[in-house]
C-alpha cells in the first residue's frame, strides 16, 4: 500500500498526459507491421480475381492460427463475436419454453443471443469474489426445459468450465441430452483455465475482436473454437447465408484485410496479455490492505487478462458512495472507471420485460459494488501508480465524509 508521502508526491509529479478510460477504444496497441499487412491485403484485393473475399487466403490461415493458439480443432471467423453467439443459439434449435442459463452480472450480448434465437433467458448469480458463473447456483436453476448454460469469461478471467461441463452432464434434457455449455469470451481472449488457453471447453467459444478488445481485427470481428466438427460446419455455413448446410444464416463474414491484421496481432496476443499481468500486479501491491475494496481474484487455477481490471467497494459502500468514487476519480483525478456490468434486466427494458419475476439479491448488489479502473497494454508504470495513488486518495476522502 502506498505511503501517504509516496501518494502526495505521485498525485503532484505524476499526473498522465492523456485521460485513461475504464474501457479504452483500442485495447491492443497497433503498430507498423498491422499497417502494412493491411496495405499488402489491400493490394491483392485489388485483383479483380481476388477481392476481399469471404473464405479465402488469409482468413483461412487466421482460423487456422487462432484455432492452434487456442488448442481448439477448429475456428471459423465471422465479423463479430455478437452474430457469433447467434449462431451458436440458432444451431440449437431453441423452442418456445427452452430456457439457457446466463449469468446476469454481464454484458447484454449473450442474454440477446438467447432472446434472438427464440429462448427463454433464465438468470443466474455469479460467485460474488470473481464473478464467474456460480456452478451452485446454476444447479438450482436447471429445470427439465434447461438447454444450455451460457457462461461468460467475465473481465478477463475464465469461468469454471469443468464444474458447468460436469452439471451440464449430470442434468441432461429429457430429450436432447446433457446440456449444451457454450462459452463467451468477448472480454478473455489469451485467458488461461488449468493450464490451458480457453477456447475447446464445452461445446465451443465465442471471442470478439472488437477495438476494445485485447486484440482487435479493424474494428470488428470475432472468433468462434470448438471440437466439434458438426458445429463447425453449421458456422461456416451460416456465416455466408446457409448454403453448405441447406439452412438458414445470412453475411456475418471476415474480411482478408481483417484476417491480415489478425494475423499479426494474435502473434503479439501473449505479450499484450503479460503488459496487462505485469500493471495488474503491481497495482495489487500498491493497493493492498485498503479495507474498504477488494481486488479482482485469480484462483490458482486460471491466468487472468486483466482486460478489465475490477474492484468492488465494502457492502456498506455500495451505491452511493461507490459512485462518488468514480465522480472523484474522473472530476480530480481525470480518471475515468466505469461499471462493467450491473446485472443486465438493470441496464435494458427488452431483457427485464423478458424475465420478469427474474431478480437476483447477491447480483443487485454486486451491481452497486463493482467498478473498473482503466488498464492496458500500453499503460506505463508512472501512470499505473498515479491511478492507485488517486484512487488510495479518493478512498480516504470518502471515509472522511
Amino acid at each position: 500500500m502506498l505511503s501517504v508521502k509516496e501518494r502526495k508526491h505521485i498525485l503532484k509529479h505524476s499526473r498522465p498526459k492523456d485521460t485513461w478510460e475504464g474501457e479504452p477504444k483500442l485495447g491492443g496497441v497497433y503498430g507498423e507491421e498491422e499497417i502494412e499487412a493491411a496495405v499488402s491485403a489491400m493490394r491483392r484485393a485489388s485483383d479483380i480475381h481476388q477481392g476481399f473475399g469471404f473464405s479465402g487466403y488469409p482468413i483461412p490461415e487466421f482460423e487456422e492460427a487462432f484455432a492452434s493458439y487456442t488448442g481448439a480443432a477448429h475456428a471459423v471467423a465471422v465479423n463479430s463475436a455478437g452474430p457469433g453467439l447467434d449462431m451458436a443459439m440458432k444451431y440449437l434449435t431453441l423452442q418456445p419454453g427452452d430456457e439457457v442459463i446466463v449469468q446476469a452480472i454481464n454484458f447484454v450480448a449473450a442474454p440477446l443471443a438467447v432472446m434472438g434465437a427464440g429462448g427463454q433467458v433464465v438468470w443466474a448469480e455469479v460467485d460474488a469474489k470473481t464473478l464467474q458463473l456460480d456452478p451452485e447456483d446454476v444447479e438450482r436453476r436447471i429445470t427439465p426445459r434447461t438447454r444450455a448454460i451460457l457462461p461468460v469469461h467475465m473481465n478477463g478471467l475464465a469461468a469454471p468450465m469443468d464444474a458447468l461441463v460436469k452439471i451440464a452432464h449430470d442434468h441432461p434434457h429429457p430429450v436432447h441430452g446433457p446440456l449444451v455449455v457454450l462459452g463467451d469470451a468477448a472480454r478473455a481472449t489469451g485467458a488461461e483455465y488449468k493450464g490451458a488457453k480457453i477456447g475447446p471447453h464445452g461445446l465451443g467459444t465465442v471471442f470478439s475482436l472488437h477495438t476494445m478488445k485485447n486484440i482487435c481485427t479493424l474494428g470488428e470481428g470475432g472468433m468462434i473454437t470448438t471440437n466439434d466438427g458438426r458445429f463447425a460446419e453449421y458456422c461456416r455455413s451460416t456465416r455466408f447465408y446457409g448454403f453448405l448446410a441447406d439452412t438458414w444464416g445470412t453475411s456475418n463474414v471476415m474480411t482478408s484485410v481483417q484476417a491480415a491484421v489478425g494475423l499479426v496481432q494474435l502473434k503479439k496476443l501473449d505479450a499484450f496479455v503479460e503488459a496487462r499481468r505485469r500493471l495488474a500486479l503491481n497495482r495489487h501491491q500498491m493497493l493492498r490492505d485498503i479495507p474498504e475494496i477488494e481486488l479482482p481474484l485469480e484462483p490458482s487455477d486460471r491466468k487472468h487478462t486483466y482486460y478489465l481490471y475490477t474492484v468492488l467497494v465494502k457492502k456498506d459502500w455500495a451505491g452511493e458512495k461507490r459512485d462518488k468514487i468514480i465522480e472523484i476519480m474522473d472530476k480530480k483525478h481525470g480518471i475515468k472507471c466505469i461499471v462493467a456490468n450491473p446485472p443486465c434486466y438493470q441496464t435494458r427494458k427488452v431483457l427485464r420485460q423478458h424475465t420478469k419475476g427474474q431478480r437476483l439479491s447477491r447480483s443487485n448488489q454486486i451491481g452497486k459494488r463493482l467498478f473498473c479502473l482503466p488498464i492496458h497494454p500500453a499503460m506505463s508504470d508512472e501512470d499505473n501508480a498515479y491511478i492507485a495513488a488517486a484512487l488510495t486518495e479518493t478512498i480516504c476522502k470518502t471515509k472522511a465524509t
